[in-house]
């Protein structure tokens, strides 16, 4: 009885001494669900391939790095980093296609013959997992994934793979691919994540909200009203005139590259850049996601062909091309959302 009593008489005593709840979470094991059994915390060296591409990521001193880069990664890359190791411990598959219902033809139907994406995860022991990523299945719910070394295909949520995909192209967009192309251009494009991985995109203007979506193919369109898709019952098509339009304006938009980099600014000083009360903001996401990827917001002009913009809430101050802003202005017009 005099035990009983004394447990929850420490725990209140060291909640009044600390101000929160003693830490249990090294007590706790964990115990792995998904396809992965290395916990996340393990985790040293990630490395991430996809249309004979790849990078590399490493785990220092609790800090992603990339590969050959002393800086350490934005946090937005760490979180979707993060997510994506925790959601193959932890996720478990819809469904397992085992060996015996499987051809050799079979990997290349599920799209894993070459998969679209492989993710190599290794631990500080050596112990080492290659997670290979296939297509959706024909609801556009799941991926197929292989596990190197096992003989089953097994049918993941689609936000699993969704998660490496990301992760994967916020890393090569900010190492930057040494090609010809945007992403070679690195730290200085204004958006960390390519178009290709935002599936809704928000802007607010003039007080006004607009929001683009994809349809099932990819395709996008103007969203209007509001209603219910938890049912499923809901399917938006494109129009193929307006689709191109918005397609155009936003792929040019997914280039835009900073011009110079004025620095870090507290609540207090944004008010000289017109970023307090930001003139027009673009909020972008990922695929069933409800937090945005990206916050970008633009103040006030710079000069005659400059704008000062910044990502929120924590990015530093930079000017970008008036152009940049003005693109978005004439999209909003093109589809009948200007004021």
């Amino acid at each position: 009885m005099t035990l009983v009593t004394a447990v929850p008489v420490t725990l209140l005593t060291l909640l009044v001494l600390s101000g929160h709840w003693p830490e249990l979470r090294s007590k706790v094991a964990f115990v792995p669900k998904g396809l992965v059994t290395i916990a996340p915390v393990d985790v040293c060296r990630v490395e991430i391939r996809s249309g004979g591409d790849g990078v590399v990521l490493l785990r220092k001193a609790g800090a992603w790095m990339i590969e050959g880069q002393d800086a350490t990664v934005p946090a937005g890359l760490g979180r979707h980093l993060e997510t994506a190791l925790r959601l193959v411990t932890v996720s478990e598959p819809a469904r397992e296609i085992p060996a015996a219902e499987l051809s050799p033809a079979s990997l290349a139907t599920f799209g894993l013959d070459p998969p679209a994406t492989v993710a190599v995860i290794e631990a500080a022991d050596g112990s080492m997992t290659s997670v290979n990523v296939g297509a959706l299945n024909p609801a556009s719910t799941s991926y197929y994934v292989r596990v190197a070394g096992r003989p089953a295909i097994y049918l993941m949520p689609r936000h699993v793979g969704e998660e490496w995909h990301v992760a994967y192209d916020m890393t090569r967009r900010l190492r930057g691919s040494g090609g010809a192309d945007a992403p070679s251009r690195g730290k200085s494009l204004v958006l960390p994540v390519s178009m290709a991985q935002v599936w809704a995109l928000e802007i607010v203007s003039a007080g006004k909200l607009t929001r683009f979506e994809r349809d099932p193919g990819g395709n996008w369109f103007r969203h209007l009203g509001q209603h219910n898709h938890a049912s499923g019952t809901v399917v938006h098509a494109a129009d193929p005139e307006q689709a191109w339009i918005i397609d155009a304006a936003l792929r040019a938009f997914d280039t835009a590259a900073i011009e110079t980099r004025v620095g870090q600014a507290d609540p207090s000083q944004l008010a000289r850049y017109g970023l307090n009360l930001p003139s027009l903001i673009v909020l972008a996401f990922a695929r069933d996601a409800a937090a945005p990827l990206a916050k970008l917001e633009f103040g006030a002009p710079a000069d005659s062909l400059e704008r000062y913009a910044r990502l929120a809430p924590d990015g530093a101050v930079v000017t970008v091309a008036e152009f940049e802003m003005r693109r978005l202005t004439e999209l909003l017009r093109a589809v009948g959302a200007g004021s």
